[in-house]
C-alpha cells in the first residue's frame, strides 16, 4: 500500500489514467449491445475486396497492445508532465470521440473470411481475436487513431530528436499495424481514413497552438540576437 501511495505522490499526473473506467466499461457495453445480430451500418467500399487476407499481419496487430501501453508507461516514468498529459489528452478525447459515433451511429463489417486454426500459429491466433472481439463498432478504427496518436507523440518530443531511431522506427510500427487491420479484415479502409482525420483534427487542438509557441519563441529570440549582434557592431 506504501509503494502504491508513493508512485501516485511522484507520479500526480497518473490520475489520468482514471479514463480507463470510463473507457472500458463504455468498450464492452458497446461490444454488447452492438453485434452482428443487430441492426448497424455495414462499413465497406470496393477496395476492401481488393485487399487479400494475410495471416502473418496478426503480428503488429498485436503488437499494438505493447506499442501503446509501453509508449504510455515511458511518458509517464520518464518525460516531462506536459509531454504526458498532451499524449493522454489526444488519445482520450479521440478514443471517446470514436466511442460517441459507435454509440450514435452503430456500425461493424462483415469481411472476415473463415480460417482454419490449424494451418498455423498465425491463423490460429487470428481465430482466437476474431472470438474475442466483435466485428462490430469500427469506425473509425481506433487501433489506427491510437497508433497514430502514440507516434505524434514521439514525433512531438525532444527525446526523438536526440535519437534519430526513434521517429523512423515508430513510424514504420504505426504503418504495418494500420495496415494489418484492413489485411486481417479488422477494418474497412473507410475505418482508417476516419481515424486519419480524427487524428489531423486533434493534432491541431493538441500539439499544433505548442508549436506555434515554440516558433513564436525562436522567432523572439532570433530577433533579441540579432539586435544584440548589431549593437556589439556599433560599439
Amino acid at each position: 500500500m506504501k509503494a502504491i501511495k508513493n508512485f501516485f505522490s511522484n507520479y500526480r499526473q497518473s490520475w489520468v489514467l482514471l479514463y480507463v473506467f470510463i473507457y472500458f466499461p463504455w468498450f464492452f457495453w458497446l461490444e454488447k449491445h452492438v453485434t452482428v445480430g443487430t441492426q448497424f451500418t455495414n462499413i465497406h467500399i470496393a477496395f476492401d475486396d481488393l485487399i487479400p487476407f494475410n495471416e502473418y499481419f496478426i503480428i503488429p496487430y498485436l503488437f499494438w497492445f505493447i506499442f501503446v501501453a509501453g509508449s504510455v508507461t515511458y511518458f509517464l516514468l520518464k518525460r516531462p508532465k506536459k509531454e504526458f498529459y498532451r499524449m493522454t489528452a489526444f488519445l482520450f478525447i479521440g478514443m471517446t470521440v470514436c466511442l460517441a459515433i459507435c454509440t450514435l451511429f452503430p456500425n461493424g463489417q462483415t469481411m472476415r473470411p473463415p480460417v482454419n486454426p490449424e494451418k498455423n500459429l498465425f491463423s490460429k491466433l487470428i481465430v482466437m481475436l476474431y472470438k474475442t472481439d466483435t466485428s462490430t463498432n469500427v469506425f473509425p478504427s481506433i487501433h489506427v487513431f491510437a497508433s497514430l496518436g502514440i507516434n505524434l507523440a514521439w514525433w512531438n518530443s525532444p527525446v526523438s530528436q536526440k535519437h534519430k531511431w526513434i521517429r523512423p522506427v515508430t513510424t514504420l510500427i504505426t504503418i504495418s499495424i494500420c495496415l494489418s487491420t484492413v489485411f486481417l479484415k479488422q477494418h474497412s479502409v473507410l475505418d482508417g481514413l476516419g481515424a486519419i482525420v480524427l487524428a489531423i483534427v486533434l493534432y491541431f487542438f493538441v500539439y499544433q497552438p505548442e508549436m506555434t509557441r515554440a516558433s513564436a519563441r525562436a522567432a523572439k529570440e532570433k530577433t533579441k540576437s540579432k539586435k544584440l549582434y548589431s549593437y556589439k557592431n556599433k560599439l
